[in-house]
C-alpha cells in the first residue's frame, strides 16, 4: 500500500500506512507465507521496463509465485502472463517452493513462443541458474523488480488478485486436484471468456493467439 501511494505522489511512510489501516480496520484477508526469497549468490538482473511503453503481443512476459489457501495449508501457484494481451500462457501448481514448478510453467509458455524481455522478482527460484538459464539458451532478455517493488510486475499482481476473489476465496478448496480442476477452467474463462476494459472488451485469447 505505501509503494502504491507513493506511485500516486503521496509522500508517506509505511509506519503512518500501518497506523491508518489498523485504525479503519483494514487488513489482508488471509494471512500467507513468503513465495519470494532471495539467495545472495545468484545473479540478479536489471529492471528494463521503467517507462517502457508497452506496444505488441511477445514483447515482455512475467511470471511471479502466490501462495493459494486451502481448507488446510497452501499450495503455490505460478503463471507465465504476456503484458500486453493480458493472456496467462501457462501456469503450474506445487506444495513446495523449489524452482522445479517455475522452471515448467517457463518451458510450457516457451511452447507458444518467445518474449522480448522476461520479467521475475528477485526470489530465489527465478534467479537459479536452472532457470535463467532456459532463459540465456533463447538469448531472451531478463528484467527482475526492485526489491521490495511489487508493482514493477504489476500485471501479475492484478492476476492474483481477480483470481483469488473470483475463484479462491469463494471456493475454499479442500484439496489439490479440486484446486488444480477449478484453476484450469478458471484460466480458460479468464483467457477465453472474461472481458478487459484494457483491452476494449475483448478477450486476452482474441489479441494473444492472434498474434501468434
Amino acid at each position: 500500500m505505501t509503494d502504491w501511494l507513493h506511485e500516486q505522489g503521496s509522500v508517506v511512510n509505511h509506519k503512518r500506512v500501518a497506523r491508518l489501516m489498523q485504525k479503519m480496520g483494514l487488513q489482508a484477508i488471509t494471512p500467507g507465507p513468503h513465495t519470494s526469497r532471495p539467495a545472495p549468490e545468484h545473479k540478479v538482473y536489471p529492471y528494463l521496463l521503467r517507462g517502457k511503453e508497452i506496444t505488441h503481443v511477445n514483447q515482455v512476459w512475467s511470471t511471479d509465485i502466490t501462495y493459494i489457501p486451502m481448507q488446510r495449508g497452501y499450495m503455490y501457484l505460478t503463471a507465465v502472463i504476456d503484458w500486453y494481451s493480458r493472456y496467462v500462457i501457462s501456469w503450474e501448481l506445487s506444495n513446495s517452493l523449489d524452482s522445479c514448478f517455475c522452471v515448467s510453467a517457463l518451458e510450457k509458455a516457451l511452447k507458444h513462443g518467445a518474449p522480448e524481455i522476461f520479467n521475475t522478482d528477485q526470489g530465489s527460484q527465478f534467479t537459479s541458474t536452472e532457470f535463467t538459464g532456459v532463459l540465456l539458451d533463447r538469448n531472451i532478455s531478463i528484467s527482475m523488480d526492485g526489491r521490495g517493488r511489487a508493482l514493477d510486475n504489476v500485471y501479475c499482481e492484478r492476476l492474483w488478485w481477480t483470481l483469488k476473489y473470483e475463484e479462491v476465496y469463494p471456493k475454499e478448496y479442500a484439496d489439490g486436484a479440486d484446486l488444480h480442476r477449478g484453476l484450469a477452467r478458471y484460466f480458460h474463462y479468464y483467457n477465453k471468456e472474461r472481458k478487459h476494459s484494457s483491452l476494449d472488451k475483448k478477450v486476452p485469447a482474441e489479441i494473444f493467439l492472434k498474434a501468434g
